[in-house]
């Protein structure tokens, strides 16, 4: 598959879709992100675990337990361990703080006004969703894609992109130094290289870069429901793939955000939500207050007509405030 470290939505030859995170890219003791001087005292003060393991225990009744997997889902062909808030806690996690602490959004290529549109409302959730600041970077035409990182699909004729050439020659010679993730968006189909279909995205681990295509997410001008639909999966997969740039691994033990999908149907069942495991690794990581949080998502969600989403984050807020 290539760099081991690097971690991909992809549809192979003949295969389901399918979320790939090599085990070598896992966070563990000795191969995980350090916090290191760029991680403050101060930055570090709230929440602290053991404010935030009540929030989980409040917020456990609120959530589905995953089931058994369907014949095509991931967890029926590739068993993965799973990782509590502990375990996360214990492996020197990335986390979006000090020096390294802005999440930047490059546009590749051209973009109409409804998929710019995509783009920034999905730079927004994502600044709520990690609490960091989002900014978003001067286009980049695909131009600077040379022709040996283009190619058009054997069988199904369409223009892609080559992934890792985004990843390793365009991104990373460009990453900022304040940078937690420097994440390319593009409306063009990619692919990450020999034997392969197509890869809704990327993220290197390591080096803080990633790219996601929307050409597959639907057409937002179709109609207002298809314009939402674009989003939620812009979203989904941003988030998803962010989370795993924070050291985040796929949660096998509830319907959640960080579930692996081994094809669409799978993908749009996942909730945009996290477990309450997941969320107290985002909400230790980034240092945010879980209500906090919950209140700026559900006014996001509110004002783009995503209400299941939306009610969802008020019954949390609910759990966390009963009480009070």
């Amino acid at each position: 598959m290539g760099n081991p470290v690097n971690h991909m939505i992809v549809w192979r030859s003949k295969a389901a879709l399918i979320l790939l995170l090599a085990a070598s890219a896992g966070c563990s003791a000795d191969d995980a992100g350090t916090e290191g001087p760029n991680v403050t005292d101060q930055a570090r003060a709230s929440p602290t675990p053991q404010e935030l393991r009540p929030v989980i225990e409040k917020l456990r009744p609120l959530h589905t337990k995953l089931g058994k997997p369907g014949p095509s889902d991931w967890l029926a062909s590739h068993p993965e361990p799973g990782q509590t808030f502990d375990e996360y806690l214990q492996c020197r996690p990335v986390r979006p703080l000090g020096e390294h602490n802005v999440i930047y959004i490059q546009p590749l290529g051209e973009f109409n006004k409804t998929q710019r549109k995509i783009i920034d409302l999905a730079a927004d959730f994502m600044g709520r969703y990690f609490d960091a600041p989002v900014k978003i970077r001067k286009d980049v035409p695909l131009s600077a894609i040379p022709a040996k990182a283009r190619r058009r699909h054997p069988s199904w004729g369409m223009k892609q992109i080559l992934s890792t050439y985004v990843l390793d020659d365009l991104l990373r010679p460009r990453l900022p130094d304040d940078a937690a993730a420097y994440i390319a968006f593009t409306t063009s189909d990619l692919w990450p290289g020999r034997g392969w279909n197509f890869v809704f995205g990327q993220a290197s681990l390591r080096e803080r870069v990633g790219v996601w295509s929307i050409y597959r997410n639907g057409d937002p001008d179709a109609s207002d429901a298809a314009f939402r639909l674009c989003l939620l999966r812009t979203m989904k997969t941003a988030t998803h793939e962010t989370g795993h740039m924070f050291s985040m691994l796929h949660c096998i033990a509830y319907e959640c955000n960080m579930c692996g999908s081994n094809h669409r149907e799978e993908s749009d069942r996942r909730p945009i939500a996290l477990c309450p495991e997941c969320l107290a690794k985002v909400c230790w990581a980034a240092a945010v207050d879980p209500t906090q949080r919950f209140r700026s998502l559900a006014e996001f969600c509110k004002e783009n007509g995503l209400t299941d989403e939306a009610a969802f984050y008020e019954k949390s807020i609910e759990a966390l405030t009963a009480g009070k």
